[in-house]
């Protein structure tokens, strides 16, 4: 199984949301509905671009690697190394939102201040936590590689929207 939908996904997910994080608070009218969509698809389209370094990066080194089945091999460890963490951290964040839907308002609201809040301040944690989960599951150097310039992509999309968009906006 490759490991690479399933980070691909959780990347785009995760760009989108940043473009959301990079709109909020910025907007004090009460139907925001089409500027929020416009923000999760500016962070979606900056996402994706930023995205293709570490798809680039993962592709130079297959091309330039002698062994090319066994860098594949390599990068597929550590590929399922990287996503182990990465989706025990979008399973809390599913989890905190599921509470926000789900439960009554005040209870939904405590749940997204305690969930949400400290969650988001951890994704540079856990994208160390992928980096080293990659390289114990034997992705070596190359895997390493990838997922630090992949971590450093996810985490650039929100500055870089909100630099663009929004940072007019006090």
């Amino acid at each position: 199984m490759t490991p690479a939908i399933p980070l691909i996904l959780l990347g785009l997910i995760d760009a989108a949301c940043s473009g959301f994080r990079a709109y909020a608070g910025s907007d004090a009218r009460i139907r925001k509905q089409r500027a929020t969509t416009r923000a999760v698809l500016r962070g979606l389209t900056v996402g994706a671009v930023l995205l293709l370094a570490p798809a680039l990066t993962a592709a130079l080194l297959l091309l330039t690697a002698r062994d090319q089945a066994r860098t594949y091999g390599t990068l597929t460890a550590g590929g399922l190394g990287y996503l182990l963490p990465l989706t025990a951290y979008a399973t809390a964040v599913l989890l905190s939102l599921a509470a926000y839907f789900v439960l009554p308002f005040r209870a939904g609201t405590l749940a997204m201040v305690i969930g949400l809040g400290p969650l988001t301040l951890l994704r540079p944690l856990a994208i160390a936590a992928a980096c080293l989960g990659a390289v114990l599951n034997g992705g070596g150097g190359s895997a390493l590689l990838v997922g630090t310039i992949a971590g450093a992509a996810v985490l650039c999309v929100e500055p870089a929207v909100h630099r663009r968009w929004y940072h007019h906006v006090q």
